[in-house]
């Protein structure tokens, strides 16, 4: 078996095994890991690098958007996906005229959803298991 091998096994087993938490947490860190790479692609002027890191940042942006369930909370709902549309609108035009600074804004939203992400999966897990949460986290709202 060959350290790829390993790496995709290893990948394969971590997906088949996430929650859907875990799962968004996951895309969200790819699409920052290709957004990255597409400015440093532009960085460098290596335009394959950089088509590479944009259409699969696209590509997950767009899974993203997709993925959302409207049924639970509509409005959030309606919200998270005009910020996907918007970023995915950005990704194009920052592809499309070469615009380091709107891909860099790409980035900055794509960094707080996940943290943000992050922070509501901490949430669900102290309430899920029964605990009061941290001093320093109740004060956080996620409602809309």
């Amino acid at each position: 078996m060959t350290p790829q091998d390993t790496t995709t096994a290893y990948l394969r087993s971590k997906v088949m095994t996430a929650s859907p938490e875990e799962l968004r947490l996951m895309l969200l860190d790819g699409a920052l890991r290709f957004a990255h790479q597409a400015a440093a692609g532009m960085e460098s002027s290596n335009y394959e690098l950089s088509y590479a890191g944009f259409t699969q940042c696209r590509a997950i942006i767009l899974e993203l958007n997709c993925s959302i369930d409207e049924e639970k909370a509509p409005e959030i709902a309606d919200r998270v996906k005009a910020l996907y549309n918007f970023l995915y609108t950005e990704l194009i035009g920052a592809s499309h005229e070469k615009d380091a600074q709107r891909l860099a804004k790409v980035i900055e939203l794509l960094e707080y959803e996940r943290e943000t992400w992050a922070l509501l999966m901490e949430r669900l897990e102290t309430e899920r298991s029964g605990q009061q949460p941290a001093p320093e986290r109740q004060a956080i709202s996620f409602q809309a």
